[in-house]
């Protein structure tokens, strides 16, 4: 471990707007487990059990837990912004321990860039596989960001599987399983807040988050990441698209 590794990455949002006020919003997440350290362990909002909030696809035990994590870590963003319509126009700024990202849109979208941390380190089991884009988090990313980021990091991922003997997912299909188990429960969200006394800005944050899932679902699905393969020219040879993965490792084994 290096001695310099810090025990905590932390997000600070702040939301400047035009009036001269301002908001922020804390986010800390633990360097090498990637979940959330805010401490949130109780709530005494009924729509923050288990019971009450639990998606169609969840393999949490009620029995052994009261809440969910992801609403009970959701609450509290939710409170701190529902005074503020999702329309709103604000420089939104992110600190991390290595820089300060600015961007000016509204609070819709910043909402939604701090949710989508706050969702994939609550402890959730089927968000939780994005937990490590998290550590290399990129503030207000395009599709396009999102969707090399997604593949970069599932690929690297496999190939710690290859080089330990595991069997890795060359062919990316159980990250399109693991992106379809993620759209139900960003639907499931959106549906249970939509019963909760808040204003619109954490429903269409959630809906933006959803639309990012769903556009990986569909390059997935019909092979559109295809559109990247030009950036890899300079690493020689021209990639032959016709050949998948799988023919790969069928012919290396042969």
């Amino acid at each position: 471990m290096d001695d310099n590794q810090p025990d905590q990455i932390k997000f600070i949002y702040k939301f400047n707007f035009k009036e001269q006020i301002a908001v922020s919003f804390e986010v800390k997440i633990n360097y090498q487990t990637l979940l959330i350290e805010n401490n949130v362990t109780h709530s005494d909002k009924d729509w923050t059990k288990l019971k009450n909030f639990k998606c169609p696809n969840c393999p949490i035990d009620e029995e052994k837990n009261e809440f969910c994590p992801l609403a009970i870590n959701l609450e509290g963003v939710l409170q701190f912004f529902n005074e503020l319509p999702s329309y709103k126009e604000a420089t939104v700024s992110v600190e991390t321990n290595e820089r300060i990202t600015y961007k000016e849109t509204t609070v819709q979208i910043g909402v939604g860039s701090l949710l989508g941390i706050i969702m994939a380190t609550s402890g959730c089991p089927v968000i939780g596989v994005l937990r490590p884009l998290v550590r290399f988090h990129l503030p207000f990313a395009s599709l396009e960001e999102t969707e090399y980021r997604v593949f970069s990091t599932y690929i690297f991922a496999q190939y710690f599987k290859f080089v330990t003997g595991g069997e890795p997912d060359w062919d990316l299909s159980k990250l399109k399983k693991s992106y379809e188990q993620i759209q139900i429960v960003n639907r499931n969200i959106v549906t249970k807040l939509s019963d909760v006394e808040l204003n619109d800005t954490s429903r269409n944050a959630v809906v933006t988050l959803s639309s990012f899932a769903e556009y990986i679902i569909f390059n997935l699905e019909d092979k559109e990441y295809i559109h990247l393969k030009d950036v890899f020219n300079s690493f020689g040879e021209s990639i032959d698209w016709e050949i998948t993965p799988r023919t790969i490792l069928k012919n290396r084994k042969d």
